[in-house]
């Protein structure tokens, strides 16, 4: 029965020994546990503080690149618009110089063809004119007698005029 029930010498030696291990570890390995907890609960503290700043910082700079994005859209409606209305005024500018050099160009060609007419004209009067020298030169060198026969052979001269 010596196991249930201990002597009082072992009783005080194990007190002693728990007593100084307390007050060993209570000196020493206490306040490095409790540092190393406050530290580790610190450092816990500061990651949780920084993530909570990376989201809000990661959410502002959604927030931004959204708005960015927004703009980018914006910018690129207004240049596309800015190109359609530069093609619009492009086609509109060549189809005026077109019709401008279209209209330069038939009267160009209405002129040339007046004077290719008034040439035509000025030969024909000249042909005529030389056709009436010829036939008033050949009535003069013939001639006739009476009236009849100058009228025939007008008649006759005029008709060659006329298959010629």
């Amino acid at each position: 029965m010596n196991l249930l029930t201990p002597d009082h010498g072992l009783i005080f030696w194990t007190l002693v020994s728990f007593l100084v291990v307390f007050f060993i570890l209570a000196k020493y390995a206490w306040p490095a546990i409790v540092k190393g907890l406050k530290e580790r609960e610190r450092s816990i503290a500061d990651s949780l503080a920084t993530a909570e700043r990376v989201k809000a910082e990661m959410a502002q700079l959604q927030s931004e690149n959204e708005a960015l994005l927004a703009k980018a859209r914006e910018e690129r409606s207004l240049m596309l618009k800015e190109a359609r209305d530069i093609k619009d005024r492009i086609i509109s500018e060549a189809k005026e110089q077109a019709k401008v050099e279209a209209n330069k160009i038939v009267l160009e060609a209405q002129a040339a063809i007046q004077s290719q007419k008034m040439a035509a004209l000025t030969d024909v009067k000249n042909q005529v004119g030389t056709l009436v020298i010829e036939v008033a030169e050949k009535v003069l060198r013939r001639e006739l007698g009476n009236k009849t026969e100058q009228e025939s052979y007008i008649r006759q001269l005029a008709n060659e005029v006329k298959l010629n």
